[in-house]
């Protein structure tokens, strides 16, 4: 390679052509996909890649194909949620991997205000993305809808909350998963379940409720609104909830907990009432995150598959991206079962 003043030049389409011994119209068909492209000369064109050390211009090759080449990762959460919950980190980062198998890099966006969400859907629909992987979509939130009017591709992480929403999805079966939880304390011998449940303008808090309260009810164990509180998924709100349940209904033997985290708070309320777990009250969670192996003790949880999560939500999103239709994936849940019940 030539240099200037004394800095290496790096390398172009023309040298890998060079190098590889084939056209540069060769190059760029390999280098958008290998259309049209021998087997012999796709392995030559990446033999001469490697070797020469060329990486595409991405700007380049947008002001060409009209796409940005990236994706991002919208939560519309208050930025210290993104911080607490391991949730979204291990999404976020299994969302990473699997994009960058297509050498596609992803772009994290926090919206937790109106504002913040205004801005951010300027700035998608002005096409600085290719698509979007949403995630904690509260209902009567229009983000999704707009993205979605405006062509933007669009994959929800869990199901959307607007009947009749034609917007993809990739969700865990969270109302299996509860029912499993449930089922599972009361073959423990236990009756006075209580439920601190996730936000109820989320699909996950939704059904996760309604998971608690299907298997009650075919148990034949009528449903005291007392053992029922709503929580946000924060550890606080699982420790107030529980301080609520205690006292609303302090013959309560057993607690769901909506999440993981939440479930950390419910032990600590549990501990400051003296109440021992699981010999006077066990306490079962959900999504199997770093905070239910961190929990004392260890927490018996609901297993969301996130690593296949992230797999499908990038799947999903690179398929509409490429022209297919809106699609909906639901995924199997799994009941762990910890030192907590």
């Amino acid at each position: 390679m030539s240099s200037t003043g004394g800095r290496r030049r790096p390398p172009t389409i023309h040298d890998v052509a060079r190098e590889a011994g084939v056209s540069r119209g060769t190059v760029s068909r390999v280098l958008n996909g290998g259309h049209y492209v021998s087997p012999a000369a796709q392995e030559a064109v990446n033999a001469a890649i490697r070797k020469t050390g060329y990486v595409v211009n991405r700007h380049a090759r947008s002001l060409i194909t009209g796409r940005s080449d990236s994706v991002g990762f919208l939560l519309t959460e208050p930025q210290e949620r993104f911080f607490e919950d391991p949730n979204f980190n291990v999404l976020l980062s299994g969302c990473t991997q699997a994009l960058a198998a297509h050498d596609i890099p992803l772009l994290l966006m926090l919206a937790g205000t109106k504002d913040e969400r205004r801005r951010i859907t300027r700035y998608i629909t002005a096409g600085h993305v290719d698509g979007v992987l949403l995630v904690s979509s509260h209902s009567g939130d229009p983000v999704a809808e707009e993205l979605r009017k405006a062509g933007v591709p669009l994959v929800q992480c869990g199901k959307p909350m607007g009947p009749g929403s034609k917007v993809s999805y990739v969700a865990a079966d969270d109302r299996d998963g509860a029912r499993d939880m449930v089922r599972h304390l009361l073959s423990l011998g236990r009756r006075r379940i209580g439920m601190v449940t996730g936000p109820l303008d989320l699909p996950g808090g939704v059904d996760r409720l309604a998971g608690y309260r299907e298997v009650l009810t075919e148990a034949g164990i009528e449903i005291d609104e007392r053992l029922v509180v709503s929580g946000d998924y924060s550890r606080a709100s699982g420790d107030a909830g529980t301080e609520r349940l205690l006292a609303q209904a302090p013959d309560m033997d057993a607690v769901f907990v909506a999440s993981d985290l939440m479930a950390q708070g419910a032990l600590a309320a549990l501990r400051r009432a003296g109440r021992r777990v699981p010999e006077d009250v066990a306490v079962g969670g959900f999504d199997d995150s770093s905070a239910a192996t961190e929990a004392t003790p260890a927490l018996t949880t609901i297993r969301q598959p996130y690593d296949r999560i992230s797999a499908e939500m990038v799947r999903v999103l690179l398929a509409q991206i490429g022209g297919e239709d809106a699609a909906a994936v639901i995924l199997p849940t799994e009941l762990v079962k910890r030192d907590s019940t």
